[in-house]
Parts: C-alpha cells; sequence; structure tokens
C-alpha cells in the first residue's frame, strides 16, 4: 500500500486544484453543436497553463486529456468530433500529474435541458456517501456499500466491471475500490491513503460492450449511464478530498 505523506499530500492537493480548475471550464463550454474534442482542448490547456501534464496522456496508447462519455458511454469514451445535442448526457474525466503524483475526477452533466435531475442528482449523492465513507476505521467495503445502497435505493444499478482505486505516484494503484460491497469487509482504511471514489452506474443493466475503437465502454442495453469522482485522502480526522478548487 502506497500510503502518502502530509507533504506528498499537499502536492496532491495543488494537482487536484488543478484538476478541479480545468474540469470546471470544460463543464462551462457544455452545450449543444460544442463538439468533444474541443471539451478536451480545453482541460488540456488549463492543465498544461497550470503546470501540470494530462495525467491520461501518459497511459499508453492513449492521446487525449480526458474521457468524454455521452449517453451510454459509461468509461475511456474518446473526444472526436462528434457535437453535443439538446439533452446529451455527457460524463467528462480527466486527470492531472502534479510534481509526481496523479489526481483524478469526474462530473456528469446534461445539455441544456433538465430530464435527468433524479438520475445525476443520485450519482452526486452515492459520492458523497462515498467519500463520507473513508474515514480511519471503515474498511474499503464501507465506501463500496455506501455507493451501492444510494444507487440502487434510487432504482439504478451499479456498475460490477468499472470500480474506483487507489491513486499517487501512478494513476491506478492499490487497493480496487467497488461501487458496490458489503460493510465491514476489505483492505482496511489506513491514514496516507489516497483513493480515486468513483460512482460509475446506469438506468438499466450494468452489462458492458467495449466499441471498436477498442476504448470506449458502453452500456449493453443501450441505458443512459453516468460518471461521479473525486481522488480523496485518508486522514486522522475527516475525509480530505484532494481534487477541490
Amino acid at each position: 500500500m502506497n500510503l502518502k505523506t502530509d507533504s506528498e499530500l499537499k502536492i496532491m492537493q495543488e494537482g487536484g486544484r488543478i484538476s478541479a480548475m480545468a474540469l470546471a471550464r470544460v463543464l462551462e463550454l457544455v452545450r449543444a453543436g460544442v463538439s468533444t474534442l474541443e471539451l478536451n482542448k480545453m482541460a488540456e490547456d488549463t492543465i498544461l497553463q497550470n503546470g501540470g501534464t494530462p495525467s491520461f496522456k501518459i497511459v499508453d496508447g492513449y492521446d487525449f486529456a480526458t474521457c468524454i462519455n455521452v449517453n451510454a458511454g459509461l468509461v475511456h469514451g474518446l473526444p472526436g468530433r462528434y457535437k453535443l445535442e439538446l439533452g446529451d448526457v455527457v460524463s467528462v474525466d480527466l486527470g492531472t500529474y502534479y510534481k509526481g503524483f496523479h489526481t483524478d475526477l469526474s462530473y456528469t452533466v446534461e445539455v441544456e435541458t433538465d430530464k435527468q435531475r433524479e438520475f445525476l442528482e443520485t450519482g452526486k449523492r452515492a459520492l458523497e456517501n462515498g467519500i463520507a465513507a473513508c474515514v480511519l476505521g471503515n474498511r474499503v467495503g464501507d465506501i463500496s456499500h455506501s455507493i451501492q445502497r444510494g444507487v440502487e435505493k434510487a432504482g439504478f444499478s451499479v456498475s460490477r466491471d468499472l470500480i474506483g482505486h487507489g491513486i499517487g505516484r501512478n494513476l491506478h494503484e492499490s487497493p480496487q475500490v467497488p461501487g458496490y460491497g458489503r460493510k465491514n469487509r476489505g483492505v482496511p482504511l489506513q491514514v496516507g491513503m489516497t483513493l480515486a471514489v468513483e460512482v460509475i452506474y446506469q438506468k438499466g443493466s450494468p452489462e458492458i460492450d467495449l466499441l471498436d475503437d477498442g476504448w470506449t465502454i458502453v452500456t449493453a442495453d443501450g441505458s443512459l449511464a453516468a460518471l461521479f469522482e473525486s481522488t480523496v485522502a485518508i486522514t486522522a480526522n475527516e475525509p480530505l478530498v484532494l481534487t477541490s478548487l
């Protein structure tokens, strides 16, 4: 387990602010007629201008600063020429590599309509519940259970194949943090652990398909999907969200 020192957590907070700033600027740009590639450019420019490197561009074979998923897209969607349409559900996932450490976060919005409010509010609340469970004395299963309970209580389903993870010097570290599980199970939370807590969920079945581009993962039944994520540190007191402005 790669536990972080106080000085390393401060670096991750600095990088997390860059990630949060980039995401905020991308979300301000979301509207009908804007391409997903334009959103990606905004993210990359913001990260670079603030002294960071897009984490995702460090991944072998991946050429973008973001993963952008629309409607049935769950994760790893490639930015491109597609122009957003009224009512699209758009998830933006990005990360920043800063002074040797990664941070990662995601958010989902609806393009200029409010028809999916209940669906999206469910994911926001589930992430809040997951973060609240990131306290010393709990286990990973407590985080997972908090997420699953909130999503399923609203009538939706959490992904069984796509999960959160540890993060730090590497974009993906131990432990795995599923969006489903039982309380008091899994790895004990320790001071200095840093976790990318992810709520990956859909309106329909959790079964998934991989598109021909080799990256984009979508719901197999075509149901709407959403993603909310923050990078969180375990401290001796309350959870520390590293990806906050």
